[in-house]
């Protein structure tokens, strides 16, 4: 594991669930699952590099029984590219999202599914 982790201000857990994406000054949607979350943001795959510090829109469903998705800001933070060697010409972008306003309701949501995911895996 990535020694990064553990300086991390809020922890991530393994967890997938859609997140659709959208960036500031655009009307597309891009869906995807999360790879990992965290109360203070978010890894994604992407097919395309949104750009270090872009502002996005993120609407997130926890896909956890809860109703109402979480909607806020992010910014982009890190990008690394990474290319498939089985696949010739593919090549995805590992991004790193920062939550920007999210309310204190729905970071507490979110830290209580890491929580819990952590929780399991030590189990």
């Amino acid at each position: 594991m990535w020694s990064g982790m553990d300086r991390r201000k809020f922890p991530r857990a393994q967890y997938k669930c859609t997140i659709y994406i959208r960036t500031e000054g655009s009307d597309r949607t891009i869906s995807t699952r999360t790879e990992n979350i965290g109360a203070g943001g978010i890894c994604v795959i992407l097919k395309e590099d949104l750009g270090l510090f872009k502002s996005v829109q993120l609407e997130l469903d926890l896909e956890n029984g809860q109703p109402g998705n979480i909607k806020c800001s992010g910014t982009v933070v890190w990008v690394v590219k990474k290319r498939d060697v089985r696949q010739k010409n593919h090549i995805d972008y590992d991004t790193g999202i920062e939550f920007a306003d999210i309310d204190t309701e729905n970071r507490e949501r979110i830290a209580g599914i890491v929580e819990k995911v952590l929780k399991d895996a030590k189990e």
